[in-house]
């Protein structure tokens, strides 16, 4: 267990790059070292991962990583990152989200180990779960051993929900045929993914020490680092497998507010139509606001939006995916200027994150979201035994 910053008391959680350090040194000791990491990959004090390994004198540090948003978290949702030295320790680093996605062999020869140490978020969709993945292959290939260095999932490690993706789908917003909350940490889910899809990376998860599958974030004594720009609160997270799925319509998912993904709206909905739909469906655990709110950027930046808060009152029976779809269809039910986003090649934007062009199809049919819930739960029903061989906390 290691000591919490602000208070000195013992927490219950060790994360995987302390245990790095305390327990399995010899993974990096006296070796060249690359890292992929962000600003989220920081210990319990708030300690860059990246720092810690540069100023260990047993360690070298040759070269970082970025996946989207940067080393340092500055840039925006789906903008390019360039390469860069970065300003803290003076190591060269490779953008993973720019002209490439992976690290080169070129970069690969010059390191012994990869390391990989980002929070993630639980979800399907969240963009740094493959460049993991896709670092795995690239280390697979160049015969580099590919270390993670585990973290909780902040969604808890019990609940699975929603539909599993068609690998005809799939994009940097989903590769594989997982569903959209997998319940796994990011150290169990390197292990499926290695194993169950044919990597074949030499990999190794540091685990967490003091970690159970029933713990939320606030039960593990660790701060919140906010991942990415517009995942600020523990509370963005809880909401935002499914809220998410407004990205994929001309309706704001929050972004340029506040509080992104925990509200959404647009000058065209009729917010308190919507929450008083929302309230007859009786969602467990979810409470419905009429909100307005003006973004500063993003999807009608500037612009009144009137639209709905979503206000969770009990994460023990909250399902956050089927709290998003009841949303959505309500909204587009009741809102005749309703669009789905297309991108320039001609696929929409919802699909790829729903991974199917099935439940759009379905929503514009009036299917109800519960017949819709019920038919991932018989979908879901063979990935639900293989994940549960990956578990490394019981």
């Amino acid at each position: 267990m290691s000591v919490a910053p602000e208070s000195g008391h013992l927490q219950p959680v060790e994360l995987g790059c302390e245990r790095l350090f305390d327990a399995e040194l010899d993974v990096v000791k006296g070796r060249r070292v690359g890292l992929i990491t962000n600003h989220s990959g920081v210990d319990s004090r708030l300690r860059a991962t990246a720092d810690n390994l540069h100023s260990h004198p047993e360690i070298e540090l040759v070269r970082l990583f970025g996946p989207e948003h940067g080393i340092r978290g500055d840039a925006e949702d789906g903008v390019h990152v360039g390469d860069a030295m970065d300003a803290q320790t003076q190591v060269p680093t490779t953008s993973l989200y720019g002209e490439r996605r992976q690290p080169t062999a070129q970069e690969l020869g010059e390191i012994d180990v990869l390391l990989f140490d980002i929070q993630d978020v639980g979800v399907r969709f969240y963009t740094y779960l493959y460049t993991m993945s896709l670092g795995m292959e690239a280390c697979a290939a160049a015969g580099v051993p590919f270390v993670v260095l585990d973290r909780p999932n902040p969604l808890g490690g019990l609940q699975v929900e929603g539909n599993l993706l068609d690998p005809d789908f799939s994009s940097f917003v989903g590769l594989y045929p997982i569903p959209v909350r997998y319940g796994l940490t990011i150290g169990e889910l390197a292990r499926l993914l290695n194993e169950q899809f044919g990597i074949g990376a030499d990999l190794h998860v540091v685990t967490l020490a003091g970690w159970r599958r029933s713990m939320r974030w606030q039960d593990t004594g660790l701060p919140w680092v906010a991942p990415s720009p517009n995942m600020p609160t523990i509370d963005t997270a809880g909401v935002y497998p499914g809220t998410c799925f407004f990205e994929g319509t001309n309706v704001s998912e929050g972004r340029g507010t506040t509080r992104p993904f925990e509200q959404f709206g647009a000058p065209f909905v009729d917010g308190f139509a919507v929450g008083r739909a929302l309230e007859d469906r009786q969602i467990p655990g979810a409470l419905w606001r009429p909100v307005t709110f003006r973004p500063a950027f993003s999807k009608h930046a500037g612009e009144v939006c009137r639209g709905v808060q979503l206000h969770v009152q009990n994460e023990e029976i909250f399902e956050p995916v089927r709290a998003g779809f009841e949303a959505l269809a309500i909204v587009r039910r009741l809102s005749a200027d309703f669009e789905w986003r297309a991108s320039h090649k001609g696929i929409h934007n919802f699909d790829k994150l729903a991974g199917t062009d099935c439940i759009r199809q379905a929503i514009d049919d009036g299917v109800d979201v519960e017949d819709l819930v019920e038919e991932w739960k018989r979908q879901r029903q063979p990935f639900a035994q293989i994940r549960e061989r990956y578990l490394y906390y019981t």
